[in-house]
């Protein structure tokens, strides 16, 4: 084993080195915003969660933005402390500030019925009567969790050392691994997706908080100032972007994921390791267009996941204009209140079920 303890919850090397090249890909695709100027002007804001992991991903964006991209200097001491992430847990890290979530669905072992119904089902079963064999250890002393512990260590070599023959691979299969993924599905869709309303809806302050950098930008425009911050980057976790991307209804699927409907699983529209892989990133890029004829269309926003177009749910057009987008999400913008919403109403038992 390679790891050390000091690792645990630490960006690694290769960590740092997508955040710096996602920079410089992200201000190759828009160069007229990530500019030289707006950086030493501060025109570009950069708000991170408070984990280590999160804010070294931020200072190695900056990194890469500053020193890759835009080929500026080394930074000094004085410099390095203005262009210091600003951390926000509230904004961030919205799940652990919300009493509700924390209550329903965190600490309520009830919540993930499904993911344990899944573990004892006969997928799982499959995998864990296949390891016991391969490695010769009885069956009893081995459990879903530790099959699961040990894929994600195969995906950690293979992500990281980019080792493909790592020995925690090669105890699985292509079937094998169809299920650990599934397992996974389960427990990012029941605990951060659509499995529970309040899973999306605690997101609703980060929602806001982006559409009013949006509105800002566009009154600045209409009244022909300078926009006064035309880069905002924030930066959170799969945790953080999963909600937010339920709360506008992205990859929602006709039926609940449950642990019954695996056969259904490569059809599935929530897949968490292709929506939020590693440096998962999701982009809202606002157009000024010089429509003459048509002044309600001036305002066009598009939308990027991991970097590729994502079409809009309500339309699957790649594009929309603004104001249509402000009243597909009126019920979000003006009825969404984190305080109302992440209110515990309700008795709870000791064991903390529902």
């Amino acid at each position: 084993m390679w790891y050390e303890d000091w690792m645990d919850g630490q960006l690694v090397k290769k960590g740092e080195e997508d955040m710096k090249n996602l920079a410089y890909r992200l201000a190759s695709l828009f160069p007229s915003l990530f500019t030289s100027d707006k950086f030493h002007k501060c025109k570009m804001s950069f708000t991170t969660s408070s984990k280590h992991r999160c804010v070294d991903s931020t200072k190695a964006f900056i990194s890469g933005l500053a020193h890759t991209y835009l080929r500026l200097p080394l930074p000094t001491e004085d410099t390095l402390e203005s262009k210091n992430p600003v951390v926000n847990d509230s904004l961030m890290r919205f799940f652990d500030h919300c009493e509700k979530f924390v209550a329903q669905v965190e600490d309520n072992d009830s919540a993930m019925h499904e993911v344990d119904k899944f573990k004892k089902g006969p997928e799982m079963k499959r995998v864990l009567h296949k390891i016991s064999d391969l490695l010769s250890v009885p069956e009893h002393e081995l459990s879903a969790d530790l099959i699961q512990v040990a894929f994600f260590t195969c995906s950690f070599e293979l992500a990281i050392n980019n080792d493909a023959n790592s020995p925690w691979c090669r105890l699985f299969d292509e079937e094998d691994a169809k299920a650990l993924e599934y397992l996974n599905d389960l427990k990012q869709y029941w605990k951060r997706g659509y499995g529970y309303d309040i899973n999306s809806r605690s997101s609703c302050n980060l929602f806001q908080h982006i559409f009013q950098h949006l509105d800002t930008a566009v009154s600045e425009s209409k009244r022909s100032q300078q926009i006064s911050t035309p880069v905002v980057m924030q930066f959170g976790h799969a945790e953080t972007l999963l909600p937010l991307l339920a709360l506008m209804g992205l990859f929602k699927d006709e039926k609940p994921l449950t642990a019954d409907n695996f056969s259904k699983h490569m059809d599935q529209k929530f897949r968490s390791g292709r929506i939020v892989p590693y440096a998962s990133n999701l982009v809202f890029v606002l157009y000024h267009c010089d429509l003459a004829e048509s002044p309600e269309e001036e305002y066009q926003v598009q939308m990027l996941l991991n970097e590729n177009l994502l079409p809009f749910p309500h339309s699957q057009e790649s594009v929309c204009l603004f104001d249509d987008l402000k009243k597909q999400y009126s019920h979000l913008l003006d009825g969404c209140h984190v305080k109302d919403e992440c209110q515990l109403t309700v008795a709870y038992t000791s064991e903390g079920e529902l």
